[in-house]
Order: C-alpha cells, then structure tokens, then sequence
C-alpha cells in the first residue's frame, strides 16, 4: 500500500472565518484527505478542529488591514520549514500565507499548484478607498502577482476567462481549468408552506418580498449600490425587505443598518435557510472570478440579477435564468428587479433554469476529481 503523500495547503482565511475560500476548502478537505496527510497553515481567526487535518495557526497583525481582512504576519522561516516538510504545496491566495509558501516551494523545488481565486489586481485596489491607493496598488498586485504565479509549477483556475487573462498578462505557468461546486442536496428550493413556515421563524412575513445577498460585506461588492437600488424599488413596492446575509466592512455595515427594513444578520455558518427565504439575489461585485454564493443562490432556485463579471457571464445567461445589469448602476438593477417583483411567472422560470444549471454543471465531486488530478500531475514530476 502506497504512503499517502504529504500535502500542505497554504491559506491566507480559513475556518471559523467564513468566505469563499473557506467554503470552499470545507467541501475539498474532505474529499482528498483519504488520499493526501493534509496540513493546513492559515491565520489564526479562532479556534476549529477537524480530525483528519493537522491545522497551524500564524498570528494576525495588530497593524494591517486590507478591506474587512485582518492580515496575518509575514513567516517566511517558519512556513519554509511546513514546505520541507511536505511533498506537495496548495495555495489558496497571494496574502502573506500563500506568499511565504510559493517563494519556499520556488526555493526547496518542491511542486506547487495555486488555486486562483480571484483576480488580485482587480481585487486590491477596489478593496482600497484612496484614489491615489487604488491606482498604485493595482500596479503593485499585478507585479506580485505575476511574479508569484510564474514560480508555481501549475495553476488551477475556475475558468478559461481567467486562463486567458492570466496569459495576456504574461503569467505563463500551465494551468488547468477545474469548476467550483455546489451542495445540490443541500442548496435546494423550499415549497411554499415550508418557506412560509422559516420565514416567520427567521423574524419575516409570508408577504414580505425579501431581496438577498449572501457574502462578504466589502468595497469590491459594492452593496452601496444594491441598497440604493433597494431605496428605489421600495417606493413602488413598501413590502420589500432586504437581507444580508455576511460580516465585513464596519463604515458599509453601518451605511446598511442605517435605512429601514434592510436585515443585517452576520456571517453564517449555515446560510442554507437565508437563501431559501429569498425571493431574488442581487451581486453587484465589481469583480468576481466564479462566485461560489451566486451558484449557491442559484441551486436554491433564487432568480438571480447580476453584474456581468468573471465567469458569471459564461453561466448565467440574461433572460435564460438570471439578469444582468450595469456596474455600480443602481437605477438599472431596480428596474430588473421591480421587473421581477411585477412578473413572479418569470421569477419561477428564471430560478428553476438557475437550479438546473448548477445541478447540471457544478459539484464538488467533480471539482475534489479535477484537484487530486492537478495535483498528481505535478507529484509525479
């Protein structure tokens, strides 16, 4: 019997600190950790165990911030010796984590594949609210990105739009492509009674017409935008709410709390129920790779209305099941949504096309398939 191979996974968040990439390595651990001795080096957000993963922790800076991201201090000699330590390196980010254990890897020829989940370049600078900031620290990104990226000896990215903007960026490292997934099973649609029935326990209305968005609370999201298209709908429509369902920015927080019938609930660690509440999703990023909460959105029915962005253009097709609307337009996104409102026909349609297309083209098996393939292929090298 073959020893399982050594693994570390490099991650600027992780658990109980939930966002994408959380979400995501929950759904992935599991699924490779019969195969690989899993470590997993993260940020110290608070305590979490998993039996089948060995977890070390990097203390937070009491200083830097990036966004709503406390960032954790710079290890480089103690990550190196996790790298020497394991025979196979998986990267999550470009944060200081990831970074340490790229540059290591590079250094101790140890194979090393980055999971891309965002655009860095794009991502920093809309973080960033300077003017002066965000034009610099795009400059920045893009170079330390494709510095990084080139001494990776694969890269796995969740699209071929983001394969091909990594090369016209001259980030030349072979990559391949592998989709997110979604909980079918569990991110389902409710029938009416039953959603009815967890609408008033979770504090709402069998009339209410609950707009939702589900993720992180950022500048990159833009939910400035959704809350003043929210104000617009609200006066054609005084029996709308609106829900959001994430944690983040205090001075965005505190935009959101300030207006009436908008729910902030924080960060869940099941936002199952949440979703299967609304009765439209809005994602107004600015920038976006996948977007694992819109496929989430989607598998529970939810007609969706969306920034062209990322990957999302390749799945959602406008009019098919979902619509699109200009950036940072909050006038557009309410006229698609009082088009929703008015229209609860195409409401149904739209949402049962959005289900059927995660069921049909996402799931973390498949993903977990196309991981442990990447990651062979550069093992055996």
């Amino acid at each position: 019997m073959n020893e399982k191979k050594r693994l570390l996974i490099a991650t600027d968040n992780f658990l109980p600190r939930w966002d994408g990439i959380a979400r995501f390595l929950s759904e992935i651990i599991p699924r490779l950790h019969d195969k690989y001795e899993i470590t997993v080096v993260a940020p110290d957000y608070g305590s979490y165990e998993d039996p089948n993963i060995k977890i070390v922790r990097i203390p937070l800076s009491k200083i830097f911030r990036v966004g709503d991201f406390p960032v954790p201090k710079f290890k480089q000699q103690f990550i190196a010796s996790l790298v020497r330590q394991s025979d196979l390196v998986f990267t999550q980010t470009i944060g200081p984590v990831g970074t340490a254990a790229i540059r290591a890897a590079k250094q101790q020829k140890k194979p090393v594949a980055a999971f891309i989940h965002s655009i860095e370049w794009e991502l920093v600078p809309k973080a960033l609210q300077n003017p002066i900031l965000k034009k610099y620290a795009q400059i920045a990104a893009k170079k330390v990105a494709r510095s990084l990226y080139n001494r990776c000896s694969l890269l796995i990215v969740p699209s071929s739009s983001t394969e091909e903007l990594f090369l016209w960026n001259n980030i030349r490292t072979k990559s391949t492509i592998v989709y997110l997934g979604v909980d079918t099973t569990k991110f389902v649609p409710l029938p009416p009674e039953q959603k009815v029935e967890i609408r008033k326990e979770l504090g709402f209305h069998a009339e209410d017409i609950i707009i939702g968005y589900h993720g992180r609370i950022s500048h990159e999201k833009d939910l400035i935008t959704i809350l003043r298209a929210f104000t617009r709908v609200q006066l054609k429509y005084p029996q709308t709410k609106l829900l959001i369902v994430g944690d983040g920015v205090e001075k965005i927080k505190r935009q959101l709390a300030s207006r009436n019938n908008v729910w902030l609930v924080g960060s869940k660690n099941n936002p199952v129920p949440y979703l299967q509440i609304m009765d439209i999703y809005c994602l107004s990023s600015l920038t976006e790779t996948t977007c694992l909460s819109m496929l989430e959105a989607m598998s529970c029915g939810l007609p969706a209305v969306s920034t062209e962005v990322g990957f999302i253009r390749n799945y959602i097709r406008n009019n098919v099941n979902g619509l699109f609307f200009e950036k940072q337009n909050p006038y557009h996104l309410a006229r698609q949504v009082e088009r929703l409102i008015a229209d609860p026909t195409l409401r149904f349609k739209l949402g049962e096309m959005a289900r059927r297309t995660v069921v049909e083209k996402f799931s973390w098996d498949t993903t977990a398939q196309g991981i442990d393939e990447a990651l062979n292929s550069i093992g055996k090298r």
